[in-house]
């Protein structure tokens, strides 16, 4: 008898699982077993030593993702992009070698467009893109080293710092693990000072402003942002720890600049993350009881069952006794 957590996406995945052939290489952990050399073929793909950036245009279907491959023969400075045509609204994430999520990226780029720039030891990665909307998108994808030209505007970023002056303006945070709110009117800029390298999660929430956070490290130079990272909330995680110093997040409101947006900073909890992700349906929770599955039973012919709807994905599990 075979038991599943009944969630579309978490049983599509594991059934594509069992079918799918194992490959003599497993780019990005298998994530990019299926994917396209950014360049053409492995050797064009090498970012570190291209004389122009990579471009392709791709096509992504509904529900599905494409995903790019690239190489890197020595640490490089790198931006990856995407931009969707007509009103395509890509979403990024940036996998390392073992298909771990390095960052992720929906608006960055300006007018919905995707766009990261980071800083990647030699190896292979992958840049996998979906549709935010999960219909099917045409866009383009381009990956090159951040002194190439960008296929995207950005957005109010005006370089690579920030505007200047402005963190020296900023109100102090506080210790991680508080919380502060204040409007974009009141408090665009909030600064933190961390005396070890530390893993953190900074967070802003209030939908009916629609937040975005931008995160500068020690003389005003860019580190990150995020838009909508849950429902209209955005998140940073720096699971790699970000170095002692002093950072300052600028605070900007997509809807409404006199409304409370409220700013949490704590260290990253890789517990509390995951929980997350099983609360918002990205990822199937373990069947031991550590979260609530409710059993349906086993399915014969149909199951029925009237289900509350909240914030949070609720889960349930069938068993199955024949294929």
């Amino acid at each position: 008898m075979t038991r599943f957590t009944l969630k579309t996406t978490a049983f599509a995945t594991l059934m594509l699982g069992a079918a799918a052939p194992a490959l003599a290489q497993d780019i990005c952990g298998g994530s990019g077993n299926n994917g396209q050399w950014i360049g053409g073929d492995e050797v064009s793909s090498d970012i570190t030593t291209a004389d122009v950036y990579r471009e392709q245009m791709a096509l992504v279907l509904g529900g599905n993702e494409y995903v790019s491959l690239f190489t890197l023969s020595a640490p490089t400075d790198v931006r990856i992009e995407a931009a969707g045509r007509g009103s395509g609204d890509p979403i990024i994430d940036l996998l390392d070698s073992a298909g771990g999520i390095i960052l992720s990226d929906d608006d960055s780029g300006g007018n919905a467009a995707s766009r990261a720039e980071t800083t990647l030891e030699a190896g292979t990665y992958c840049m996998s893109m979906r549709s935010y909307d999960g219909g099917p998108m045409t866009a383009f994808v381009r990956i090159g080293r951040q002194e190439q030209e960008p296929l995207t505007d950005g957005i109010d970023t005006g370089g690579s710092s920030g505007p200047a002056g402005s963190c020296e303006s900023a109100a102090p945070f506080g210790a991680l693990g508080n919380s502060v709110s204040a409007s974009v009117d009141d408090t665009p800029y909030w600064s933190f000072t961390l005396e070890d390298q530390t893993p953190i999660t900074i967070v802003a929430e209030n939908e009916s402003a629609d937040p975005v956070i931008t995160l500068y490290g020690p003389g005003e130079v860019y580190i990150d942002e995020n838009d909508d990272y849950d429902g209209l909330n955005s998140r940073l995680d720096f699971t790699d720890g970000l170095a002692a110093g002093t950072y300052c997040l600028a605070v900007t409101s997509l809807n409404d600049d006199s409304l409370p947006i409220t700013v949490s900073i704590s260290e990253y909890d890789a517990e509390e993350a995951l929980r997350s992700l099983y609360a918002r349906g990205e990822a199937a929770p373990p069947l031991d009881g550590s979260v609530p599955v409710t059993d349906l039973g086993t399915l014969t012919s149909r199951i029925r069952q009237d289900v509350q709807s909240t914030e949070d994905v609720t889960w349930y599990s069938i068993e199955l006794d024949d294929a």
